[in-house]
């Protein structure tokens, strides 16, 4: 079974409304942490056995499970031998893991301590704080079909309709470059698929998966790009969570691609 890898160890700071009390990727979209909304669309497209790569605040990720099936379904239970029936249960069909990868950990680093639960065979990768309506089945095709020991997902990002060309001071702008017919605008957006391998080209605790390692890859030839022209958005700030669920409300979003 293929496993998927959750960044979610960080301090979330540009969110600290939310982050002072629960660690970023447990910040709740329509009342269920973003994290859940990405585990979701793994599911959907089969992919149920998740590793969560903690760091900060990692004990109330390791409550929320723990509860999981406490707070979402009905039970009944026999105080006096504390047997506990459950009602109608509405409980994923997830394998979870829940690693304390350190708390001044870098992303690389965090990947690095989870070798032992991830090495062996491919597996997802993905941070804890962004939504998507990709198709990972297709994804998954796509990293097979290239000789790649890493494949990301490239997006567009949002409301980039072209960027600034300035004066080499910085103060006057000179045009306008249109997104190129090349890159698009392109940006990485993380649902990565990765081979072993990769953990050969991180050093340690002190990388961050985004430096490095990605370079080393890219210097092998090692790293592909799977290009996605759907949704995709990140929970960066206050008002991107704001964003995010103004449009969840609305009971149409774009990343929900399983059914009730």
């Amino acid at each position: 079974m293929v496993k998927v890898a959750l960044l979610a160890g960080g301090l979330g700071t540009r969110l600290s409304e939310e982050t002072s009390v629960r660690p970023k990727p447990m910040v709740e979209i329509g009342g269920k942490p973003i994290m859940w909304h990405i585990m979701k669309i793994y599911s959907h497209y089969g992919f149920n056995d998740f590793v969560v790569l903690g760091g900060y605040k990692v004990d109330f990720i390791r409550d929320y499970f723990l509860s999981y099936q406490s707070k979402s379904t009905d039970f009944t239970i026999d105080m006096g031998t504390g047997k506990v029936d459950w009602l109608e249960a509405k409980s994923e069909n997830w394998r979870v893991t829940v690693l304390d990868t350190g708390l001044d950990t870098m992303t690389a680093g965090r990947i690095k301590r989870a070798r032992k639960h991830l090495e062996g065979d491919r597996f997802c990768l993905t941070y804890g704080d962004g939504v998507a309506d990709v198709d990972v089945g297709k994804l998954m095709e796509f990293h097979k079909s290239t000789d790649s020991w890493c494949t990301l997902s490239a997006v567009t990002q949002p409301g980039r309709y072209g960027a600034l060309h300035l004066t080499d001071d910085g103060r006057q702008v000179r045009g306008f470059r249109e997104k190129g017919a090349t890159d698009g605008g392109l940006i990485n957006g993380g649902f990565f698929v990765c081979e072993p391998e990769i953990f050969d080209v991180i050093d340690g605790d002190h990388q961050m998966w985004e430096e490095e390692p990605m370079a080393r890859l890219v210097e092998k030839g090692k790293l592909s790009s799977y290009h996605h022209t759907g949704y995709w958005q990140s929970m960066d700030s206050l008002r991107d969570k704001q964003m995010l669920e103004g449009i969840w409300a609305k009971g149409n979003a774009p990343w929900k691609v399983w059914s009730d």
